[in-house]
C-alpha cells in the first residue's frame, strides 16, 4: 500500500508532451467533475487529454477552454439504472449493462484498441470503466483507474437482489480490472478486491471562484439569512416544493430545477450553470443526496450535508461513514422528505461542526501520479497489497450477502489508514473481552420475568442492549446510525420485554401449505429478538424530527419508534417511526389495503410493515387499544432472502413481544394466524401459514407436524439420533413476493376450482341421468365422495388415485387469465389477484400440494422406522421427488439444482465405490425459486465432511460460498419472554 505525497518524491516534468486517454463512466456528474479536476491539471503541464464518456461535451467545454481537449463521445458501461432520484432499478441496471459492455464486448475491444493505437495514448486513465483496463493490457499500455468503487462490488449485491443468471458481468468485471496496473484510491472509498496495487489520494475537488458575499449579493441574499442548497442532480417531476417546509427567514437555492417548475417566493432557482462549489461555500446547509460528489465538496467546505438515503446506492454507507466521522452529515427520513417535514432536520445540521481538515489537492496529486506512471517512473512501494486485498474481500463479501443482525456494519478498523489496521487485539484477547462483557451483560440487568434457556444468541442480544444502555452520545467515536438511534429508543429505568422466534428449515410440505398439506418444519439455531418498551406518550423518548411532527400536530400523540439492527448495508433504512393515530380513521383502525400502501410509499422503510404491521392487525382482529407509545428494537440473526422465514420471524417475536408488555394472552398457534394476515394483507406476501407456526410454534431438535387447515399442530416429531438436517444456502435470493410464488398459487387455486366445478357436474349430472348411467356413476364415483370434491377447500384433501382418476385429463397444462375468468370466475383466494393478461401453468400446480401431502405423510411415517440404510434412501428420494414437482412448477433455479446434484453425485460416489453413504437426498424449500436446499443424511462425522465438500464445491463452480444452516432452537412459545429492567449503577 502506498499514499501519495510522500518526502523526497521526484517530480520533475516528463522529457515531452503525453498523451492520455480518459475513460470516464456516464454514471452521475460526481464522476466528471472530479475528472475535470485532474484535466485541468494535466492540460495545464502541457500534456493533451482525450476524454471517451457518455457526459454531454458540454460539461468539459464550459470548465476546460482547450485546443489540448479532446472529447470523444463513447457508451461502454451504463452505471446504475434510477427507477427515481432516489432508487436504482437493479434487474435494469443488469440488463442494461448486459447490452451495453456484455453483447458488444468484441466490438468494444477492437474499437477502442484502434482508437487508442491512433491517438498514440501514453497511458489509460478509467473512472471506474472496466473492459478499457483490459484493451490497455492488450496493447501494452499501462493503465491507471480512479475511484471511490468498483462496479464489480456495486453490481455483487444488484446480482443477489434480482438477478443471479447475471453473476457472470461481475466476474468479468473483476477480471478485466485485475489488468489494471494501478489504482489511486479516494476517500469515503469502497471494497475493492480486483486491483492489485492501490495508492491513496486526497479529495478530488473543484476550486472555488467567488466568494461567499459576492455569490450572495448576484442572487440578492442578506449577509445573516439561512440559506439552504438543494441539489438532487436533477429536480424530477411531481416535487413541488412548499414555502412552509422551510424554517422562517429560510432561503432555498435550487439546483438543476426544470424551465416549467414553479417555485415558492423562499426558492430561487439557480440557472443551469451555476457553478455548484461557489453556491455551497455561500449556503449554510445542503439537502441532497450522498454521492462522491456532494460528499468531497461538503467536506471541502465543511458544509453540513441533510442527506435521504437511496436504494441499491451501495457506495452510499462508505460515503456516509466517511461524512459522519467529521460531523458533517444527517440523515432525512423519505417520508420527512416527502411530506416536506425538514424543519427539524436543517435546525439540527446548523449544530453540526463539521471538521475535515484533510488536504483537498487531490486533482493536483493524481494528475502527477498519472503524469510519472505514463514516463515509467515507479508509484508503488515494495511492500505487498495483499493484506489490504484480503481484507477489501472480507468486506466485500459480508456487505454483499448483507449477513444481518447487529454486527452487520462496516468494521471500524476498514476506513482507517493503512497504519491503524493492524491495531487491533489478538483473538483470544477478543474472546476474553466478548466472555467478561457477557457476564456484565447479564449483571447490568435484573430478569423480572423468564428464562435465558441457555441461549447463546439471547445472552447476546442483552449484551447489546448493556452497550446501548452505556453509550455516551456526546463521546467523537463514531457511531453507526442505527445505534445512536437505539441508544436513545428506551427509559432505562421501565421495564423492557424481550421475545425471540427462530427461522425454520421446510423438511417436507413447502409450497403445498396453502392447499392444506401436513408440513415438517424444523425451527433453526438463528433467531430474531425484538425489544419492546411501551411509555405513556408525556414520558417517551422521540428522535429530533418525531418532536417536530409533535409540535406541528399540537399534542401528545401515542407514537411507535421502531431500529432494526443490521439494516445500514442493506436497501432498507434503519429507523421507522409513525404516529399510532395515522393506523386509526374515524374511529376505527384503517383497512389493510391502506395499510400497505401506506408502506409501499417509502421503499427503503417498506420493511417496517412487518414490525409495525403486527400493530394494526392486533387492533383489527382483537381490538387491542395502544394507548401508549411503543419503543421496538429488532436485531435478527436470520438472513433475509434464503428463504428460512427471515418475515416470520420478525413477525412472530415482535407480535410476541408487544402482547407480552400489552399484558394480551395469545396461545402461539393463533399468534402465527394473526401474523399470517400481517405478511398476507399488510407486507402483502402471499405465503401460507407454516412459516409463522414454526417460528411460533416448534421446539427444538423436533420437527413440527402441522396440518394446514388452517393450522392444526399433529404433533411434535422427534428427529431420530441417527438422522441429521442442514440447511444450504445457494446465494440466490428468495421472496415470497416474487412473481413465480404468486403465479404458481394462482394456477394452484385455478386447479382447485377446475376440480371443484367438474365434480360439480358430475353431481349434476348423476341426478339428471337415466338409472343405468346414474348407476355406472355410482359404481364408479359415489355420490358422496363427489359431493365432497365439490365442496373442496384443500386441494391436499384429493388423493391422488381420484385426481388421476377422475380429474387429471381435464386440467390444462395453461390457461389465461381472461379464459379463466370467462368460464370459472373467480379463483377463490383472498390474496391473490388474476391477471387476465397473463398465462398461468395450472396442471402442474395443482398435481404438487395433491401429491406432496401424500409424500410427507410417508416421510412422517419412515421417520419412525428402524435405522437402516433403506429407510434413509426412502427419505432421500421422497425429498428429490418434491424438489422435481417444484421444478415442474417453475419454481426452481440454476443453484438449488446444482446443490441437489452435488448431493446425489456424493451418494452415488460412495455407492458405486461399494461404501455406505452418508448423504441421501435433498430438495428445494419453502417458496423455491432460489433460497436454501435442505439435506438429509447420517448423524456423523463423515456426513458432515461431504457437507463442507459440496459447500467446496459449489463455490469453485459459482464463487459463492454457501451459508450452512446446522442445529435447532425453541420457537416463541416455548421461549416466553422476558420481562427485564436494568439494574441501579
Amino acid at each position: 500500500m502506498a499514499s501519495a505525497g510522500g518526502a523526497g518524491a521526484d517530480h520533475s516534468p516528463p522529457p515531452r508532451s503525453l498523451v492520455f486517454a480518459f475513460y470516464l463512466t456516464g454514471h452521475g456528474f460526481g464522476h466528471a467533475t472530479r475528472a475535470i479536476e485532474v484535466v485541468r491539471h494535466l492540460i495545464a503541464a502541457g500534456h493533451e487529454v482525450h476524454v471517451a464518456t457518455a457526459v454531454p461535451e458540454f460539461v468539459f467545454t464550459a470548465e476546460v477552454r482547450s485546443p489540448r481537449l479532446r472529447i470523444r463521445r463513447a457508451i461502454l458501461d451504463c452505471g446504475a439504472v434510477q427507477a427515481d432520484a432516489l432508487t436504482v432499478d437493479p434487474l435494469a441496471t443488469l440488463e442494461k449493462y448486459r447490452e451495453a459492455a456484455v453483447m458488444a464486448r468484441e466490438s468494444i475491444l477492437m474499437t477502442e484498441a484502434e482508437w487508442l493505437s491512433s491517438i498514440k495514448a501514453d497511458l489509460v486513465v478509467s473512472d471506474v470503466v472496466p473492459i478499457v483496463c483490459r484493451v490497455a493490457s492488450d496493447l501494452d499500455i499501462r493503465s491507471v483507474c480512479i475511484g471511490n468503487f468498483s462496479w464489480d462490488f456495486i453490481y455483487a449485491e444488484y446480482i443477489m437482489e434480482a438477478g443471479y443468471h447475471h453473476r457472470s458481468i461481475v466476474w468479468q468485471i473483476a477480471e478485466d480490472y485485475s489488468y489494471c496496473d494501478i489504482l489511486l484510491r479516494l476517500p469515503g472509498y469502497g471494497p475493492m478486491p480486483a486491483f492489485r496495487n492501490v495508492i491513496d489520494v486526497p479529495l478530488v475537488v473543484r476550486g472555488l471562484r467567488k466568494s461567499r458575499s459576492e455569490v450572495r449579493k448576484e442572487l440578492g441574499i442578506e449577509e445573516n439569512a439561512k440559506v439552504l442548497v438543494f441539489n438532487f442532480g436533477g429536480q424530477p417531476a411531481g416535487w413541488k416544493l412548499k414555502q412552509e417546509w422551510l424554517p422562517d427567514g429560510w432561503i432555498c437555492l435550487v439546483c438543476g430545477a426544470s424551465d416549467s417548475q414553479d417555485v415558492p417566493p423562499n426558492f430561487i432557482k439557480l440557472a443551469k450553470d451555476a457553478y455548484t462549489p461557489d453556491v455551497m461555500a455561500a449556503s449554510d446547509c445542503m439537502l441532497g443526496k450522498i454521492g462522491y460528489g456532494t460528499a468531497s465538496e461538503v467536506l471541502a467546505c465543511k458544509l453540513p450535508l441533510v442527506f435521504v438515503h437511496r436504494d441499491y446506492f451501495n457506495e452510499e454507507p462508505f460515503l456516509r461513514n466517511l461524512l459522519e466521522y467529521y460531523q458533517s452529515s444527517i440523515e432525512m427520513i423519505r417520508s420527512d422528505f416527502l411530506a416536506g417535514h425538514w424543519k427539524p432536520y436543517l435546525l439540527r445540521a446548523l449544530t453540526l461542526q463539521p471538521c475535515y481538515n484533510g488536504p483537498i489537492n487531490g486533482g493536483e496529486v493524481v494528475a502527477q501520479i498519472l503524469q510519472d506512471t505514463a514516463v515509467g517512473k515507479k508509484c508503488i512501494s515494495d511492500k505487498s497489497s495483499g493484506a489490504r486485498r484480503l481484507q477489501d474481500a472480507m468486506v466485500s463479501g459480508y456487505v454483499v450477502q448483507r449477513a444481518p443482525g447487529r454486527d452487520a456494519g462496516i468494521p471500524d478498523w476498514y476506513s482507517l489508514s493503512e497504519t491503524e489496521t493492524g491495531a487491533g487485539p489478538t483473538s483470544k484477547n477478543v474472546a476474553t473481552k466478548e466472555s467478561a462483557a457477557s457476564s456484565r451483560c447479564i449483571e447490568d440487568f435484573e430478569i423480572l420475568h423468564g428464562d435465558l434457556q441457555g441461549l447463546t444468541d439471547t445472552i447476546d442480544f442483552l449484551k447489546s442492549l448493556s452497550e446501548l444502555s452505556g453509550n455516551d452520545l456526546m463521546s467523537p467515536k463514531k457511531q453507526r446510525l442505527e445505534r445512536t438511534a437505539a441508544s436513545v429508543l428506551f427509559d432505562w429505568e421501565t421495564e423492557i420485554y424481550v421475545a425471540r422466534a427462530p427461522g425454520r428449515l421446510d423438511v417436507m410440505g413447502g409450497i403445498a401449505d396453502y392447499s392444506g398439506s401436513l408440513v415438517l418444519q424444523m425451527p433453526l439455531r438463528e433467531a430474531c429478538h425484538v425489544a419492546v418498551q411501551r411509555n405513556h406518550p408525556s414520558k417517551q423518548k422521540l428522535w429530533e424530527h418525531t418532536k417536530a411532527r409533535r409540535l406541528e400536530n399540537a399534542g401528545l400523540v401515542p407514537v411507535v419508534q421502531i431500529v432494526s439492527f443490521g439494516s445500514d448495508l442493506s436497501n432498507r433504512a434503519p429507523t421507522f417511526n409513525m404516529d399510532l393515530s395515522d393506523f386509526m380513521d374515524g374511529g376505527k383502525p384503517i383497512s389493510y389495503e391502506k395499510a400497505r400502501e401506506l408502506f409501499c410509499q417509502d421503499p427503503s422503510q417498506k420493511w417496517a410493515a412487518y414490525v409495525a404491521g403486527t400493530i394494526l392487525v392486533l387492533m383489527t382482529e382483537l381490538g387491542a387499544q395502544f394507548t401508549d407509545s411503543i419503543s421496538i428494537l429488532v436485531s435478527s440473526a436470520v438472513p433475509e432472502g434464503k428463504g428460512v422465514s427471515s418475515s416470520a420471524s420478525v413477525e412472530v417475536a415482535t407480535m410476541s413481544a408487544i402482547a407480552a408488555a400489552y399484558g394480551l394472552n395469545i396461545i402461539p398457534r393463533d399468534l402465527a394466524l394473526l401474523c399470517q394476515k400481517v405478511e398476507n394483507h399488510v407486507v402483502g406476501a402471499p405465503c401460507g401459514v407454516m412459516d409463522q407456526m414454526a417460528s411460533a410454534c416448534g421446539e427444538a431438535n423436533k420437527l413440527l407436524a402441522m396440518v394446514c387447515q388452517p393450522a392444526e399442530v399433529k404433533e411434535l416429531v422427534s428427529i431420530p439420533t441417527h438422522i441429521r438436517f442442514w440447511g444450504l444456502d445457494s446465494g440466490i435470493r428468495h421472496s415470497v413476493g416474487g412473481g413465480d410464488y404468486g403465479s404458481v398459487r394462482v394456477g394452484t387455486y385455478m386447479g382447485r376450482k377446475m376440480i371443484k366445478c367438474a365434480a360439480s357436474d358430475l353431481v349434476s349430472e348423476s341426478l339428471t341421468s337415466g338409472p343405468p348411467v346414474q348407476s355406472d356413476c355410482y359404481k364408479e364415483n359415489g355420490m358422496g365422495v363427489l359431493k365432497s370434491e365439490a365442496a373442496l377447500e384443500y386441494l391436499c384433501n384429493l388423493p391422488p388415485h381420484r385426481y388421476e382418476a377422475v380429474y387429471a385429463k381435464d386440467i390444462p397444462e395453461v390457461i389465461s387469465g381472461e379464459a379463466f375468468s370467462e368460464k370459472y370466475g373467480d379463483h377463490n383466494d383472498t390474496v391473490t389477484v388474476i391477471d387476465p393478461k397473463r398465462s398461468y401453468s395450472v396442471k402442474a400446480p395443482t398435481r404438487h400440494p395433491i401429491y406432496e401431502n401424500f409424500r410427507v405423510e410417508a416421510f412422517k411415517t419412515l421417520l419412525e422406522a428402524g435405522n437402516t440404510d433403506e429407510q434413509l434412501s426412502a427419505l432421500g428420494e421422497l425429498m428429490y421427488q418434491c424438489h422435481n414437482s417444484y421444478s415442474a412448477c417453475g419454481l426452481g433455479s440454476d443453484g438449488t439444482d446444482r446443490l441437489v446434484n452435488l448431493v446425489r453425485e456424493m451418494q452415488h460416489r460412495k455407492t458405486s465405490e461399494g461404501g455406505s453413504p452418508s448423504l441421501f437426498g435433498a430438495k428445494i424449500t419453502g417458496g423455491g425459486s432460489g433460497g436454501t436446499v435442505c439435506v438429509i443424511g447420517k448423524n456423523c462425522a463423515r456426513s458432515c465432511e461431504e457437507i463442507a465438500e459440496i459447500q467446496r464445491r459449489y463455490k469453485a463452480e459459482t464463487g459463492y460460498l454457501p451459508i450452512l444452516f446446522d442445529g435447532s432452537s425453541p420457537g416463541a412459545g416455548k421461549f416466553g419472554y422476558l420481562k427485564i429492567r436494568r439494574r441501579c449503577p
